[in-house]
């Protein structure tokens, strides 16, 4: 990280002024239930896509500030969720441009086994096989999949959100969905048991 100078908090300080006297494009109990609706699953995306919690909550913060001060003349309420996670997606590439690899995708321990259920060893092991993939994947193809299949997003969504045509995006998924395929089939994703 590189060190603040007097100029660089001069020029917050000026930038935060500014911004103070620009009106917001909703009131307060308007965004208040716009938050609530997005913020879950905004959060989820943008952990998975950069695989650090804490840096997707500052994305997250971020975005909605963004989204709150860029006053567009939107349609509905789905057009304002693609263009919060368009301002998402874009933080998030800006983070990953600077960064100089991208962290690990971790995937939480949220499975709740009941009596008669699935084996824990086989689940805490698939777990792990597709998190290594996800880690071995392209910073699009994670979107595109977690969007989709995670998020539940359609291709005009996905579009909006990650700046694609809606046209590319069926392909774009079919080639990230064989290519998580391909990497979950390598032994390299397994997980090498060491002990008996």
């Amino acid at each position: 990280m590189r060190d603040v100078t007097l100029s660089d908090i001069q020029r917050l300080r000026a930038e935060a002024d500014s911004a103070e006297d620009i009106p917001l494009e909703m009131d307060e109990e308007t965004f208040c239930g716009f938050y609530d609706r997005t913020a879950r699953v905004l959060r989820a995306y943008l952990s998975r896509v950069t695989g650090d919690p804490q840096v997707a909550d500052d994305l997250m913060q971020e975005a909605y500030y963004r989204f709150l001060l860029a006053r567009g003349d939107y349609q509905n309420e789905a057009h304002r969720r693609n263009m919060l996670f368009r301002i998402a997606t874009n933080l998030a590439r800006d983070g990953h441009r600077r960064a100089a690899r991208m962290p690990a995708v971790s995937i939480a321990d949220d499975t709740v086994i009941v009596d008669g259920g699935p084996d824990p060893a086989a689940l805490a092991e698939n777990r792990t096989d597709l998190r290594r993939a996800m880690e071995r994947l392209r910073p699009r193809e994670r979107e595109l999949l977690w969007l989709a299949y995670a998020n539940g997003s359609s291709h005009r969504e996905i579009a909006t959100a990650l700046d694609l045509k809606t046209a590319s995006v069926k392909l774009l998924l079919f080639r990230a969905r064989r290519r998580l395929a391909a990497l979950l089939r390598e032994p390299s994703t397994h997980v090498e048991r060491t002990r008996p």
